[in-house]
């Protein structure tokens, strides 16, 4: 698997961006915007200005992601519901994480079986 899953198996300290965009599948132009809307965004800086997001930065990523891109809601809606939401919405998208991986080796599964046959 060339992509890092999820928080437990990020065994770096830091990413750099280009890590993350790839990560969350969006441009890095969108992770420097999420980064001046939410504040809890706070990647931290080498001497050469180069950004380096820790797991904790990624998981609030990932939450945004999921209510921007997956959801669909605007960047005031997202604000809101994290800042009022935010166990709720990290709960979600826990199941919603396993609930794909299940599905995708459920998958895997059912096509190795269909190649036996």
């Amino acid at each position: 698997m060339d992509d890092i899953d999820y928080l437990d198996e990020l065994d770096k300290k830091y990413y750099k961006i280009r890590d993350v965009s790839a990560l969350l599948d969006v441009a890095p132009s969108t992770l420097r915007y999420w980064e001046s809307e939410f504040p809890e965004i706070q990647p931290r800086r080498s001497n050469s200005n180069q950004r380096y997001y820790r797991p904790e930065d990624i998981k609030v990523l990932r939450m945004i992601h999921y209510l921007v891109k997956v959801k669909g809601l605007r960047i005031e809606a997202a604000k809101e519901e994290l800042s009022k939401n935010r166990t709720n919405v990290s709960r979600r998208l826990e199941v919603i994480e396993l609930l794909t991986d299940t599905r995708d080796e459920l998958q895997e599964i059912l096509s190795a079986l269909n190649k036996r046959r």
